[in-house]
């Protein structure tokens, strides 16, 4: 069935949200990947309706072996009710990935929305979103799906398939960070005592506001919009990081905290 039908984008989301509800793993993507980046939105809006409620939003970078296909700097994904933990430095968070999926956490900055940021005809400014920040937070995504292949597939499958997003850990808020360079905003990630990426907030194409930016301007024209409250991660700061279970993550954000992940 043609996918980009709306009986083949209703039952490509039917079958997503049933592997992740059942934590079943998939061998292969249930059905033909969406080929344009409208197609592969209206399957996550699809999806989202049938699973529940968004409390966030991941934004991820599209890289450039896809960008002659989806011509695009960025993607979104949605972060849904239940899966945002809270956490303290050096005070161990465990997370489950679902067995034969694929799993992965990347050391971001996760900034929490203080005012609405409502669908309109008009592009938001760097300056109003800026506005509407609240706090930025230390944080972790923890990407993750019942296909293993995900990310390789491009962002046709990512899109469709929650962003590959499995939720995310907030850690400690980051005082004055509007006012400091992104480049003082370190990150570093081990993954049982072995350094596998370092970085900072810079890494962050245009740095976290600009992020932020794109998801205002890019939700906005899908007639959705951003809440108070809502948690926005806005991007790898050090590379997406393979985890599987009996792996042990230490992220570290240099003078805000230390987050440890035991993957389970």
């Amino acid at each position: 069935m043609n996918s980009s039908s709306a009986a083949g984008i209703a039952n490509l989301a039917d079958a997503l949200v049933a592997a992740r509800r059942e934590r079943r793993a998939l061998t292969a993507f249930p059905g033909s990947i969406p080929a344009d980046l409208a197609t592969a939105y209206a399957v996550q809006d699809a999806a989202i309706a049938k699973f529940g409620a968004v409390v966030g939003w991941k934004i991820a970078a599209v890289g450039p072996q896809f960008r002659d296909r989806y011509d695009v700097p960025r993607l979104s994904g949605p972060v849904m009710e239940g899966t945002v933990t809270m956490a303290q430095s050096e005070t161990p968070v465990e997370i489950r990935p679902i067995p034969g999926g694929f799993a992965a956490l990347e050391a971001e900055f996760i900034i929490q929305l203080a005012r609405d940021l409502p669908a309109r005809a008009t592009l938001y400014t760097e300056a109003e979103v800026a506005a509407a920040s609240g706090a930025m937070h230390a944080g972790v995504e923890f990407a993750g799906f019942p296909l293993l292949t995900i990310n390789d597939l491009g962002p046709g499958a990512i899109i469709s398939c929650f962003g590959n997003n499995a939720g995310i850990i907030v850690g400690p808020a980051i005082a004055n960070w509007a006012k400091r360079p992104m480049e003082s905003l370190g990150t570093k990630v081990e993954i049982d005592g072995r350094e596998v990426g370092r970085g900072s907030a810079a890494k962050v194409a245009g740095g976290p506001l600009s992020a932020l930016l794109f998801l205002a301007n890019h939700l906005s024209e899908r007639g959705r919009g951003l809440k108070a409250g809502d948690w926005v991660s806005t991007g790898a700061t050090t590379g997406v990081h393979d985890v599987t279970v009996g792996n042990t993550a230490r992220l570290v954000f240099d003078g805000v905290a230390t987050i440890v992940v035991k993957v389970m």
